[in-house]
Formats: structure tokens, C-alpha cells, sequence
């Protein structure tokens, strides 16, 4: 594990190079100091227009005063050393069709990568009606649906127009990677897929983005070839997720091996049936309980949540809390 980590364990955001951070009482009432950090930063637009001319610092790649990811401080970070603000289920959204049966999110793809959502959690299935269409579903395709060409030509679209953003994309995969192969082949999105060779120590964001290499492809039960399609539980582990109560949230084990490189904190609530909850997703990511989850998991495993993957992301404070986290 790489001990190189940076937390803010107090309300006016206090850095520390310590790898385990101590949450204590005044870190959980950050709201309104990691709020501010949020907007003055910029880390809710991330564009590279957004942030390099209030930024004095250099890179030692890229020139001086580009940011990464909206921050001049991640680039000479790997990218295992890098907190990244997720959602779960991430095409599953209100504004895209899906019913509030099972709608994780209130914004489509597109919207979410300008807000500053950096990974992205989807489900693929194979349409029924069509062999040669990868659809995004969550649960039946029937309830709703949206083919995954489309939410992958957003993403390659963002990266296109944002050079210098590093994106994350964590399947749960129920087709053949053939067919995924396809939609990158006509996107473009393989031509931009970061190869991680196994045992190698991850690059910077700035060398990610100096080698054009910035979107880091991973499936739950597929993997390579292609070699930039990694089987995300060799290179990952995550924590258990499923839970109706704020107090079940867990940092345990569920999947992977904490010897991996990479940490997935899951951290949604479904309702009483198990299905999505805004009002839930409103509780539990609000800066004290999000931040004090994610420095407990950092306690627990000595290592930083590297995606923090969370429901309706527009409720709480995920971005300031991934600042927090990111020393920023």
C-alpha cells in the first residue's frame, strides 16, 4: 500500500500527511468549510478553463498552473493515491426516463459529468429485441432503458471537450466484452482507455493525461482482453452495500482483496423495499455522515477511498467531502 495521503480532519480544513486519519468531532460538522472549499476550487465544473488561471503552482507534466481533474494539486498524484466522487448506477436517472421505482439518480450521464462526477457505476444488459444493442438498464429493461452507446458517447464526448479530466467507469457487465468492444471501437472511447499491466505501480493524473490515456475501463465479471477492459476485483475491493438503515453501512470486506491497489466505498441507503431512497441519499450524504464514513474506512483499511460511490449525488456534499478527503 502507498502511504503518501492527504485528509482534513477538522471543520476549517486542516491537512495532514498521516495515511489513517482520526475523525473527530469537529471534522463532522464540515459542511459548511468543505462547502466553501468546493466553490472556490472549482471542483463542481472541473473544467481545465475553470481552474488554471486562479492556479499559481506547476506540474512536473503538463506546464505550469494546469490542473487535473480540476486541481493543480492531483496531478503529480497516482491515481491510486486519488479520491474520485462517484455514483451508483449512474445511467439510472429521473431526468432519463427511468420511474422512480429504481432511479438512483435525479441527472443523466452528461449532466453529471459537468457537475464533477468523475466515476460512474453501470449496469449493461443485452437487448432482447436487438443482438447488435448494449443497453443500460438497472434491473428489467422493461421498467426503462437507454442504449449504452449513447451514455459511452457522452463520456468520450466530455473527455474530448475537458483534456484534462480523468474518468473512471466500473461495470457490472451482462454482456460479452465483444459487444462493449464494439461501441468503443465506434466512439472512440478505446482509443482513450488507460491499460493498467498487473503488479505496476499506477501513474500520476498528469502522466494519464500527458499520454492522452484518461479513462480507466473496469467490469465486475468480465476482463481483458482488450487489454484496457480489467476485471475491476483484481485491481480492486469495495465494501458491502445494500443496506436499509444508515446504521448498516459497513466498511467491511465484500468483494476483491484489500492487497489491491484500489478502494470502492459504497454508500447508499435503499428505502424499507430495497429500492432507491432520495430522502435517504439526502441523510447520508451530508458532509458529517459521508466524511465520517469514508475517514472511518481509511482508518479501518489504511487506505483512502479511491471512489466513493454514492446515490442521488445532487443531495449532500460529495464534492466538498471528496476535497476533504483529497486534501484540497
Amino acid at each position: 500500500m502507498n502511504g503518501r495521503w492527504w485528509v482534513a480532519t477538522a471543520g476549517p480544513i486542516l491537512l495532514a500527511a498521516c495515511p489513517s486519519p482520526e475523525p473527530d468531532a469537529a471534522s463532522t460538522g464540515a459542511s459548511t468549510s468543505t462547502g466553501e472549499t468546493a466553490s472556490t476550487t472549482g471542483i463542481a465544473s472541473s473544467s481545465s478553463e475553470g481552474t488554471a488561471a486562479d492556479e499559481t503552482t506547476g506540474s512536473s507534466t503538463g506546464g505550469p498552473g494546469l490542473p487535473c481533474n480540476g486541481h493543480v494539486e492531483l496531478c503529480d498524484r497516482p491515481f491510486d493515491e486519488v479520491v474520485f466522487p462517484g455514483t451508483h448506477n449512474s445511467h439510472s436517472a429521473l431526468d432519463e426516463g427511468f420511474p422512480q421505482l429504481n432511479a438512483n439518480q435525479q441527472h443523466g450521464i452528461a449532466q453529471q459529468l459537468a457537475d464533477g462526477v468523475r466515476v460512474m457505476l453501470i449496469d449493461v444488459y443485452p437487448d432482447e429485441a436487438d443482438p447488435d444493442t448494449v443497453l443500460m438498464c438497472h434491473g428489467p429493461c422493461s421498467l426503462a432503458s437507454t442504449p449504452h452507446l449513447e451514455g459511452l458517447g457522452a463520456i468520450v464526448g466530455f473527455l474530448q471537450a475537458n483534456p484534462r479530466e480523468v474518468l473512471t467507469i466500473i461495470y457490472e457487465d451482462h454482456v460479452a466484452v465483444e459487444e462493449l468492444e464494439e461501441d468503443f471501437a465506434v466512439t472512440g472511447a478505446d482509443a482513450l482507455a488507460f491499460v493498467h499491466a498487473p503488479g505496476q505501480p499506477w501513474p500520476t493524473l498528469g502522466e494519464m493525461i500527458e499520454a492522452d490515456a484518461r479513462l480507466v475501463v473496469t467490469a465486475e465479471s468480465g476482463g481483458p482482453p482488450p487489454p484496457w477492459f480489467h476485471h475491476v476485483w483484481d485491481e480492486a475491493w469495495d465494501t458491502p452495500y445494500g443496506p436499509m438503515s444508515a446504521q448498516e453501512l459497513s466498511c467491511e470486506l465484500n468483494r476483491g482483496s484489500p492487497e489491491h491497489d484500489l478502494f470502492l466505498v459504497n454508500h447508499w441507503v435503499n428505502d424499507a423495499f430495497g429500492l432507491p431512497s432520495m430522502e435517504n441519499a439526502a441523510i447520508v450524504n451530508a458532509s458529517d455522515v459521508l466524511l465520517a464514513r469514508a475517514q472511518e474506512c481509511w482508518r479501518q483499511w489504511d487506505h483512502a477511498p479511491n471512489f466513493l460511490a454514492i446515490d442521488f449525488y445532487e443531495e449532500g456534499d460529495l464534492f466538498a467531502v471528496v476535497d476533504a478527503l483529497n486534501g484540497l
